[in-house]
């Protein structure tokens, strides 16, 4: 089932990474045969700004940084009413910085 996204949606998205120290908000974190490094996930709270005609999904960070995901990537969910509430901080790095950048669209050079 493909899941249906739309601009302005608040998304969730849990990263996959790869390092020897993870960080604070490092959840499932497991280390590597050889004890090296460790992979781990992260949660990325972004917000959709478009869909693209594949399909895929490109969404703001909270620092203004754009990202295309396909939409059938597990890792991306919609956030739910709760996780809205619980992370609203989050998620307001994102709206600000989507709307300064489409006030500086708009403003003429």
């Amino acid at each position: 089932m493909k899941k249906t996204f739309k601009p302005g949606d608040l998304v969730i998205y849990r990263k996959t990474k790869y390092s020897t120290h993870p960080g604070p908000r490092a959840e499932n974190v497991h280390p590597a045969p050889n004890g090296d490094s460790y992979s781990y996930t992260v949660e990325k709270f972004w917000v959709v700004t478009e869909i693209s005609a594949d399909g895929s999904v490109v969404a703001v960070t909270p620092r203004g940084k754009t990202n295309r995901i396909s939409a059938d990537d597990p890792g991306l969910k919609r956030a739910n009413w709760l996780q809205r509430l619980l992370h609203r901080s989050r998620f307001q790095d994102s709206l600000r910085n989507l709307s300064n950048s489409r006030q500086s669209q708009l403003s003429p050079s």
